[in-house]
């Protein structure tokens, strides 16, 4: 089963997993991204400052992106 590794960044933060799991299938990985997310966004978005980023990445075996979920707190005026 292909290995994936997680890699969240925030701000001058970021950094990944260095340990990987293994999913039978880039959509089953996506399921798990999703989850993971959801379970997380909820404290994230009380404390996301203006102009903040906020990210997940979903990365292969080589530490390449394969998916990446954003939450981006702009202000438009």
């Amino acid at each position: 089963m292909p290995l994936y590794f997680f890699r969240i960044s925030h701000g001058r933060y970021a950094g990944a997993s260095d340990q990987g799991s293994e999913f039978e299938s880039r959509e089953a990985a996506w399921t798990e991204m999703t989850k993971v997310c959801g379970n997380l966004l909820g404290s994230l978005s009380r404390s996301l400052k203006q102009n903040a980023e906020w990210q997940m990445e979903l990365l292969d075996e080589a530490k390449k992106p394969v998916f990446r979920i954003r939450l981006v707190a702009e202000s438009v005026s």
